[in-house]
């Protein structure tokens, strides 16, 4: 089971292929940072965020975990923004909340 709410019927290719990637981290508690945020927000990003959370999943787990909790900054102004989207929508009860219902 992979947790995500999304379903990938309603998703074109490349949204598809990013929502695999943000369930199928490699660690539980980034597949369920970043899986979580992509359910709620992969269908309504434009291209330029959909870029930026791509470029962010590059970012090997340990330092994105890192960033995530403040012990590390972010590389460049992109990752800065998405990161900061990213621990809004955790800050706010979006994101394990909705996985555990």
């Amino acid at each position: 089971m992979t947790g995500t709410i999304l379903t990938s019927a309603e998703l074109d290719p490349r949204r598809r292929r990013v929502l695999f990637r943000a369930w199928h981290r490699g660690t539980r508690e980034m597949d369920l940072l970043l899986g979580a945020f992509a359910d709620a927000r992969l269908a309504a990003m434009s291209e330029a965020e959909l870029d930026a959370f791509e470029a962010l999943m590059e970012t090997p787990d340990d330092l994105l975990y890192g960033i995530f909790t403040g012990r590390l900054a972010p590389e460049d102004a992109a990752d800065a923004a998405m990161m900061s989207d990213l621990m809004a929508f955790h800050r706010a009860g979006h994101g394990l909340a909705a996985v555990e219902r």
